[in-house]
């Protein structure tokens, strides 16, 4: 067992979503419209971008090591450690995700396609009165919450993320509604079509025990232990974590590019 892996992943997804105010419009679905319609290629365009490219490579990884939604979801489980039934009902993703995919597409050709490219695009650009004839130019400094009223949103997300991990259980909102994983598990689907050299998880079912100490501890509620039995690890909702390889007694589960 690799209990340091572990406390290192989870040290890193916590930090993710105590960054999260700093960091929350990169990961925004209103912005990347907003941006759209103005012919802007905003911060969450390159960020969802990004998460499309590097999942050719590194499937979920994000998702079990770096996000912060996934971080919170986690934090969660103090609460409630129930299994999330996940199967048909991961769909719902999708329906949220192609037509919002259809709407930033429809955004930019109104816009009559893209213009300029502002990774801080909406995080702090505006200007003071000091006086009648005196003003300040605030600079964009990165920071997605710089106001007060816009932790309203923050607030939002992360009540949308606490009430659907404690109504249908771990990483329920990881399954159900997050509008990223769609952009990792096209990507890693792709990436498994054409043999891209990837990171993946591999098993040797022959030392396997069937204690089923991976499906109990899996973040995702997966049945780990029947895809071992299976010769394939393959699942469009694995996050890469490693729970499966480092609570395992025999070392069944390794990583593997």
């Amino acid at each position: 067992m690799n209990k340091k892996r572990q406390l290192i992943r989870r040290a890193l997804i916590l930090i993710s979503f105590l960054l999260f105010p700093i960091t929350i419009f990169y990961f925004s679905p209103y912005l990347i419209i907003m941006g759209a319609s103005e012919g802007i290629v905003s911060g969450s365009f390159i960020m969802f971008s990004s998460m499309f490219v590097l999942s050719l490579f590194f499937g979920r990884l994000f998702c079990g090591w770096a996000c912060p939604a996934g971080g919170l979801g986690e934090c969660a489980f103090m609460a409630n450690l129930k299994q999330a039934k996940g199967g048909k009902a991961d769909w719902i993703k999708y329906f949220i995700w192609v037509p919002w995919i259809a709407l930033i597409i429809i955004m930019f050709i109104i816009s009559g396609g893209i213009h300029a490219i502002e990774p801080l695009y909406q995080t702090k650009d505006g200007t003071i009165f000091l006086g009648k004839d005196t003003i300040m130019h605030y600079p964009k400094y990165g920071i997605s919450i710089s106001e007060p009223w816009t932790y309203m949103i923050y607030f939002i997300i992360v009540a949308l993320v606490i009430i659907l991990s404690l109504a249908t259980g771990k990483r329920g909102f990881c399954h159900y509604v997050c509008w990223m994983a769609p952009f990792m598990i096209i990507g890693t689907k792709i990436s498994n079509l054409i043999r891209l050299p990837a990171l993946r998880l591999k098993s040797d079912k022959d030392k396997c025990v069937k204690c089923k100490a991976c499906t109990k501890n899996c973040p995702m509620s997966l049945e780990v232990m029947d895809m071992v039995q299976s010769g394939s690890m393959k699942n469009s909702e694995c996050i890469l974590c490693g729970t499966c390889a480092d609570v395992c007694p025999k070392g069944v589960i390794k990583y593997r590019m």
